[in-house]
């Protein structure tokens, strides 16, 4: 089993569940080192002084915040420890609300929350009760040097815990310069509306494999053996069409796909992938700035 990141207890009310938290997403991004062009050596990075000009161990560091240019105020893990010691051993739920409330643009990592074998009847009573009420919880912690608000929620027989960002984090969509624009044409709004139909499908999400990293993957494995690459020609623009013209050409594209001649309103149920991802490819076409539609 994984490496916990991090133990202590589970409260609601006055039940008090020992957990441990582990990591509940693995990413698979492609990583690159960094090389010396000229003989391929490894770049290492070392920690410095800026004063002495030379390298610090690590355990000479400590960690400072800025108060001023160049003045900064040291403070140790003890004293952060001790600001808020329950804090760093309890998830305190605070209260259960309603999944649906909470926007996406507020979660921001996931772990699960693994009991203690003592715990197991109390994580399973946590775990039924939410389910049947159809909440999730509102819970505080602190983790390494922040004290995070998080969504805990059964994921099928346990708990999975989601970090959140606070309100005062999220940039407000009032301070976007969102171009104004005038109210679509009801021809057009029905189109979309016909191709948000076509297009529509359960979240199955191995369908929608990372295929920039299996292409990356592919391309270094290629270079590994000595293969020469050759660069891939530059793709045509795409051409300049009115928006009513795209969403017609995007609904025959899914049509196409779904049976012939099959009428928009029978287009309405799941699709199935290839025929949305050729809609899809099919709506790939904008307006050039500053242009003007045609009639």
């Amino acid at each position: 089993m994984a490496r916990a990141i991090w133990s202590g207890a589970l409260t609601f009310g006055l039940v008090n569940v020992p957990v441990k938290l582990f990591t509940a997403v693995t990413q698979k991004e492609v990583r690159f080192h960094m090389l010396h062009e000229k003989d391929g050596a490894r770049i290492r990075m070392k920690r410095f002084c800026s004063a002495e000009d030379r390298e610090v161990p690590y355990e000479d560091i400590v960690r400072g915040f800025e108060v001023a240019k160049d003045r900064y105020v040291t403070v140790s893990d003890e004293e952060l420890a001790a600001m808020n010691p329950k804090a760093t051993r309890t998830i305190e739920i605070r209260d259960f609300v309603e999944l649906a409330d909470i926007d996406p643009i507020y979660f921001e990592s996931t772990y699960y929350l693994v009991p203690e074998k003592t715990a197991a009847k109390a994580y399973r009573l946590l775990v039924d009760a939410m389910r049947r009420s159809g909440k999730v919880a509102l819970a505080t912690f602190v983790l390494r040097t922040r004290e995070s608000l998080s969504c805990v929620r059964p994921l099928e027989d346990a708990l999975a815990l989601s970090t959140m960002n606070r309100a005062d984090e999220i940039v407000p969509v009032s301070s976007l310069e969102v171009p104004a624009a005038a109210e679509p044409a009801e021809r057009e709004l029905r189109m979309a509306e016909q191709l948000v139909q076509s297009l529509s499908a359960p979240f199955e999400p191995a369908r929608y494999p990372d295929v920039y990293r299996e292409q990356v993957l592919a391309l270094v494995e290629k270079k590994a053996a000595g293969e020469v690459i050759e660069p891939p020609a530059a793709e045509e623009p795409a051409r300049v069409v009115s928006l009513a013209d795209a969403l017609s050409a995007s609904l025959a594209a899914a049509r196409r796909r779904g049976g012939e001649g099959a009428p928009a309103q029978e287009t309405a149920g799941p699709a199935r992938g290839a025929r949305r991802h050729a809609a899809a490819a099919a709506a790939r076409t904008t307006h050039r700035p500053g242009g003007k539609k045609r009639a």
